[in-house]
């Protein structure tokens, strides 16, 4: 890396933000050719929104509704789809994305308020929707521990999905969602490679922190998968198998997939984070994964997007399909147990309740 790489950051620099007119920006130190830069320190800024748990309109996520209790991440993922967020809050898709944190400080009581509305079904509620709900913020503010303790106060299944250890923290209530079929948490690897991690995600747990806590979770009897995501063409590709394979030693019964795409200013930063993470195979990375959506790096179509089209993609869903079978992955079902929402609050009962179980 050159002297100006900004150690333990994802993206070298902020972008413009697409709803500003007017922009900060610092030129190049004039007859300066390699000139060193601080990495930003972390800031966190406390907000209190009017709600929490969105409806998601997507029809190829994976889920039905989502809650953040954080915006930005300090995880620093170069290939983040949820940079272009960051924009909504005045701030830019780069460095501001993973080093202004925005904290949820009432995510619980909003988490609250929501699944106790009369209105409310118990529909899963999943965690991490756009950021990690266990970044290194969760340390100090405890926003997801709050909300999962209110989620098995009132039997409110719940999904989570991260690249951090420290959801071992909360076995204590993770343990006892899972006894009533009231959760599932999916852990996040892409790479088995220490620098490929450290370049792509440098403030995340490292694949063996993150196998040993599929283990972990496991072994308490809570119900694991693996998302092997976001897979880049010409990166990681040629790490499925043995991701899929550690995965499931360690415990995990179900995997995912998606191949990445890079829309709106993610483009951008991650073509600038290639020539200096990846000088001599960038062109070849990005290529590949043009290859993936018609001659793009982003496709917004439904259906698409995800897994891509096109001779590469069709061979990577081939062989991640092959490897979940021979490793057992997605094989057994998992349904959740709605029987216990809404058991320590009164409310009427209507034609619907039961019906999973019926």
């Amino acid at each position: 890396m050159p002297k100006s790489h900004l150690s333990g950051r994802g993206a070298q620099s902020n972008v413009r933000n697409i709803y500003q007119r007017q922009q900060y920006v610092q030129e190049h130190i004039e007859a300066i050719d390699d000139w060193e830069r601080e990495a930003p320190k972390t800031e966190t800024t406390i907000v209190y929104p009017k709600s929490l748990v969105n409806k998601v309109s997507s029809p190829d996520v994976g889920m039905a509704y989502s809650a953040n209790p954080y915006q930005g991440c300090e995880h620093g993922c170069i290939y983040c789809y949820a940079r272009n967020s960051h924009q909504y809050w005045g701030y830019s898709a780069g460095l501001d994305f993973e080093s202004k944190i925005l904290v949820k400080a009432n995510s619980a009581r909003l988490f609250k308020s929501f699944i106790t509305k009369k209105t409310w079904d118990g529909s899963p509620i999943s965690l991490s929707g756009n950021t990690d709900c266990y970044q290194p913020a969760e340390r100090r503010f405890e926003l997801t521990r709050n909300i999962l303790k209110v989620a098995l106060e009132y039997g409110q299944p719940v999904g989570l999905i991260t690249k951090n250890s420290l959801i071992l923290r909360d076995l204590d209530l993770l343990a006892p969602l899972a006894a009533k079929g009231l959760c599932r948490v999916f852990l996040s690897i892409n790479s088995l490679n220490k620098e490929t991690r450290g370049k792509l995600e440098p403030r995340t747990a490292t694949a063996e922190q993150r196998l040993h806590t599929l283990e972990k979770l496991a072994d308490n009897g809570i119900p694991v998968g693996v998302m092997c995501a976001p897979i880049i063409p010409g990166l990681t590709d040629h790490e499925i198998p043995a991701v899929l394979a550690a995965a499931r030693k360690a415990g995990a019964k179900w995997a995912g997939y998606t191949i990445v795409r890079l829309n709106g200013e993610i483009g951008e930063i991650f073509h600038k984070w290639l020539a200096t993470a990846y000088p001599e195979r960038a062109a070849k990375i990005w290529h590949s994964i043009q290859s993936c959506h018609q001659g793009k790096v982003n496709d917004s179509e439904f259906g698409n997007r995800m897994r891509g089209t096109g001779k590469l993609a069709e061979m990577i869903g081939d062989q991640f399909r092959i490897h979940c079978k021979r490793n057992g992955l997605n094989v057994e079902p998992f349904d959740y147990d709605y029987s216990h929402f809404g058991n320590r609050r009164s409310h009427q009962l209507n034609l619907f309740d039961g019906v999973n179980n019926c």
